[in-house]
């Protein structure tokens, strides 16, 4: 299975050994990022720091002037990393320590964004904003993830990028300091308090039959229990079952209208992204989605339709860091992919996130008898000296 290893641009700029010991790994491919949210990341080997602090999503290279003209949404610069192309001058080194370098770009996930633009955001049934989360289905916010997506993908030196939160996201969110799991929210809640009731979502659900304010209602009156500290309705287990849960919670028919809205919405943004890129892009280049196969989770894989998705992306990667029911939850939907779709298994190698580093090796065998046809190895820049020796060890295995 071809392999590729996560990067930041920081790992690599100031550390003239990071593209030779990514390489001794065995991994084949370096996804790196090129537009990325805020965070606060460990670089354990790098010779100059510790620790970066990339204080808001920003993109990783010069944006163009002339695209962004006159565009209310537009793209952040950062300063946290040396020189006027930290992208660009990372996916040179990588590339000359023979690696072949992908873009890895976040869309939808921009919480500066959120801050300086809050009409743009989505808004829970509470009224509360999440400045993290653009709403997907707004004007504006798809014409600039559609032009982001295009501009950060098809970098110099990317062979092909991988789109991540390419959909809806919601309430989960890293955040610094996060307070919100003192009650316990299972998928189908974290499903309702996800759901966008901006002005543009709620003229979409009346457009379908059922007015905003009834629809808000429902999800108010189905989440009122869980507060209380009342258990949701249990499922069958598995995605199918959080979708179970979330139309005994609400009903089928006001159920059936936020799936219709939202799925809609998303699958037109996953088209129109990967046409753009495609448009920007050279022949040969690839286009892999992080996804999720259940259509109403939100996130970083953002909810896909299997049997849509590859039919306009190259491919998918697919969270499977889990145990084995999960991967198989995760990857049997993909079960009857084209011949030449991607459909990646993404394993944390972190141990410290998580991860499993030490059964790598047994994982991706099972990922591969589930389908997997690519290995997608969470993080190289933030793993451990010993994450990264059981990475190589698995790899040798494996090979």
């Amino acid at each position: 299975m071809r392999a590729a290893a996560f990067l930041y641009p920081w790992d690599v700029i100031g550390d003239p050994d990071a593209p030779g010991r990514l390489a001794a790994l065995g991994v084949q491919q370096a996804t790196l990022a090129s537009a990325y949210h805020s965070t606060r990341a460990l670089t354990p080997r790098h010779p100059r720091h510790r620790i970066v602090t990339a204080r808001h999503a920003a993109v990783l290279y010069p944006p163009d002037p002339a695209r962004w003209a006159r565009r209310t949404l537009r793209p952040y610069a950062q300063d946290w990393v040396a020189g006027p192309d930290p992208f660009g001058a990372a996916a040179r080194a990588l590339a000359d320590a023979g690696l072949e370098v992908h873009s890895w770009v976040v869309l939808a996930h921009n919480s500066r964004l959120g801050t300086d633009h809050p009409s743009a955001v989505v808004r829970n049934a509470y009224g509360d904003p999440y400045p993290w989360a653009p709403c997907i289905a707004r004007p504006e916010v798809r014409a600039y993830l559609v032009t982001l997506a295009a501009e950060a993908a098809v970098r110099p030196g990317a062979r092909g990028t991988e789109l991540e939160s390419c959909g809806w996201y919601g309430l989960a969110h890293l955040h610094a300091h996060d307070k919100t799991a003192g009650v316990p929210l299972p998928g189908a809640a974290q499903y309702l308090m996800s759901v966008c009731f901006c002005p543009v979502c709620a003229a979409g659900y009346g457009e379908l039959g059922v007015p905003a304010g009834e629809l808000r209602g429902a999800v108010v009156r189905a989440m009122e229990p869980l507060w209380a500290g009342n258990p949701a309705p249990a499922g069958t287990g598995g995605r199918a079952g959080e979708w179970a849960a979330v139309e005994a919670l609400l009903g089928a028919e006001p159920a059936g209208v936020l799936r219709t809205w939202r799925d809609r919405a998303a699958r037109t943004l996953q088209r129109a992204v990967v046409r753009a890129v495609r448009d920007a892009a050279p022949d040969g280049f690839r286009v892999l989605l992080h996804a999720d196969p259940g259509v109403h989770r939100c996130g970083a894989n953002a909810g896909v339709d299997p049997a849509d998705v590859l039919a306009h992306a190259d491919g998918v990667v697919l969270p499977c860091t889990g145990d084995a029911d999960a991967r198989a939850d995760v990857l049997a939907p993909f079960a009857d992919r084209p011949a030449a779709a991607t459909v990646a298994a993404n394993l944390t190698v972190v141990s410290g996130l998580g991860g499993s580093p030490h059964t790598l090796a047994a994982d991706a065998t099972h990922a591969a008898s589930l389908g997997a046809n690519a290995l997608r190895l969470y993080h190289a820049g933030l793993a451990s000296d010993d994450d990264l020796i059981a990475v190589r060890e698995a790899l040798d295995a494996l090979a």
